[in-house]
């Protein structure tokens, strides 16, 4: 199988999947009784959804490595492209019925690695209905997804000139102050949309432009937003798609991988809108 085989794989394997990962749902709203590496309570969906995932991508001729944000290390399938899932981003909106997602990097190195390393990348959208955004040789597109088939919306995705949107996560009172004086300035310019899923928000600024962020916190410097399973996939599709990303002093697809579940601050969206916040912080 050709690399840009393996990658159309890839793709159509996560879009397969999400009729499965829909419909268990429903019944896996409660906690697991377990944590993810990163110290956060698991549902039986997360980990529904890691486990058929893994079975799926590990299934694929040129994967080599599967790894998510539920696993402490990395899962050896095969040889080939090393894969990166973030199985249900959001999930905490689950109980609210809120909307989630499925993000997932493919790498062409061993993992933790860097962004820059990155071959493909996109994620799915469970909202009323299922999208999905995938990156792949500079370029962006749009699928409507059903009954796990995937077809294109939208081709050469990028973000619209006029910015409309921002969404910044943590609370307020734990912003530093240069966070909170950019966002100041912008909240006079731009609607606020945040809804609690990267994934959600960042769909957003995809589409109507603008600036999503977890910045870096008082009490968590390095952020909360995991470097390889959620910055480095999405940052890949926002710059594929004509825009920026950043932790605070450049791409965050230049953050040096030191740990499978690293953390990092993290901004995505229209360039100006980045450049304006790198110029803010300090």
């Amino acid at each position: 199988m050709s690399d840009a085989d393996t990658v159309a794989a890839v793709r159509d394997a996560i879009a397969a999947a999400t009729p499965d990962i829909r419909a268990g749902l429903p019944g896996r709203r409660e906690q697991a009784g377990s944590e993810n590496p990163s110290g956060e309570r698991r549902l039986a969906a997360d980990e529904y959804a890691d486990e058929l995932l893994e079975e799926r991508l590990g299934a694929i001729d040129g994967v080599g490595a599967y790894a998510s944000e539920e696993r402490e290390g990395v899962v050896d399938v095969g040889s080939g492209y090393s894969v990166a899932v973030d199985p249900l981003d959001g999930s905490s909106n689950l109980k609210p019925n809120n909307v989630m997602g499925t993000i997932v990097g493919v790498y062409d190195a061993t993992l933790p690695a860097s962004g820059r390393d990155l071959v493909a990348a996109g994620y799915v959208l469970y909202g009323p209905i299922t999208t999905m955004a995938f990156a792949h040789e500079g370029s962006v597109t749009e699928y409507l997804v059903e009954d796990g088939e995937a077809t294109p919306l939208r081709e050469d995705v990028t973000l619209p000139d006029d910015p409309t949107v921002y969404g910044f996560g943590g609370r307020v009172p734990d912003w530093p102050d240069d966070v909170a004086a950019y966002v100041d300035e912008v909240e006079s310019e731009l609607k606020l949309r945040y809804g609690g899923a990267m994934i959600g928000d960042v769909n957003q600024v995809l589409t109507y432009g603008g600036v999503f962020a977890y910045p870096k916190l008082e009490s968590a410097p390095e952020g909360k937003l995991r470097l390889q399973f959620e910055c480095n996939p999405v940052g890949y599709v926002i710059e594929c798609a004509g825009g920026r990303s950043s932790d605070g002093t450049g791409s965050v697809l230049d953050v040096d991988p030191t740990d499978l579940h690293q953390r990092t601050p993290v901004y995505l969206g229209t360039p100006s809108l980045i450049d304006r916040l790198e110029a803010t912080l300090d």
